[in-house]
């Protein structure tokens, strides 16, 4: 049986993680390298950095900050944030992570995911949606969940997944920060269109909710989380072994 993984996400905007609600009102956190390590040491499966203003600002992204990340953990890092060339992957994947993110990119250069299955795997390429309920429709956000494409979200992920992507990252805009619970009726519709792994984004508030995440849809990869793992309120041990004790398959260290 596959387990399921826990991913810290560090939003990392000049050089420091930050965290807001509803992808707004971003506060300071950390420094992105010492967290990336405390992580690792943590017990978390992998790690996910975002720049989280690349995008927006029209600027390529943080590759000091990722190559001190990279040499400081031995798990798994995803990175994204401006990436919208196959340059843009090659200086990513080569400062040190093992899987590139891309989201607004892709919505300016749709074939850049075909581009980079073809060159680097799809197990590299990994599509990052930010979704939000508009008049009772998921719809597609870019530049940090600034703008409405006008994209259908789940018609937009069938279509990155049959471009060759290897992974989605699910962020609900509509719970991110919120500290609800994961957005169970968003993800499911994902969950049925693909069948590589999908990681929810947005919306845990205690461990409970990442128990409902992988009962409720089994199918789910994995769950994402920023400020409960950043300020202290879900240790990822913990958390570990109380989805184990509660029958969820997990990697105990």
């Amino acid at each position: 049986m596959i387990t399921k993984r826990i991913i810290p996400c560090l939003d990392v905007r000049n050089g420091r993680v930050v965290k807001g609600t509803n992808f707004t009102g971003l506060s300071d956190v950390n420094d992105p390298v010492e967290l990336a390590a405390f992580y690792s040491d943590s017990g978390a499966d992998e790690l996910v950095f975002y720049d989280i203003t690349a995008s927006n600002e029209g600027r390529k992204l943080f590759t000091d900050v990722l190559q001190r990340a990279a040499s400081n953990v031995f798990i798994p890092l995803t990175v994204g944030g401006g990436i919208s060339t196959l340059n843009d992957f090659d200086r990513v994947l080569k400062c040190g992570a093992d899987k590139v993110s891309v989201n607004s990119g892709a919505i300016e250069h749709p074939d850049i995911i075909e581009n980079a299955a073809k060159l680097y795997g799809s197990q590299c390429v990994v599509l990052s949606v930010d979704a939000k309920r508009v008049d009772g429709r998921f719809m597609v956000f870019s530049k940090g969940g600034r703008v409405n494409t006008g994209l259908d979200a789940i018609e937009w992920i069938k279509q990155g997944y049959n471009s060759g992507a290897g992974e989605i990252v699910l962020n609900s805009i509509d719970t991110d920060g919120v500290k609800n619970g994961f957005d169970l009726e968003m993800l499911k519709a994902v969950c049925e269109v693909v069948s590589i792994p999908v990681i929810a984004s947005g919306g845990a508030g205690k461990m409970q909710d990442f128990l409902d995440l992988f009962k409720t849809l089994p199918k789910v990869d994995a769950g994402l989380a920023a400020s409960v793992f950043h300020f202290g309120e879900i240790k990822i041990d913990s958390l570990k072994r109380y989805l184990s004790e509660n029958g969820v398959n997990m990697r105990i260290d």
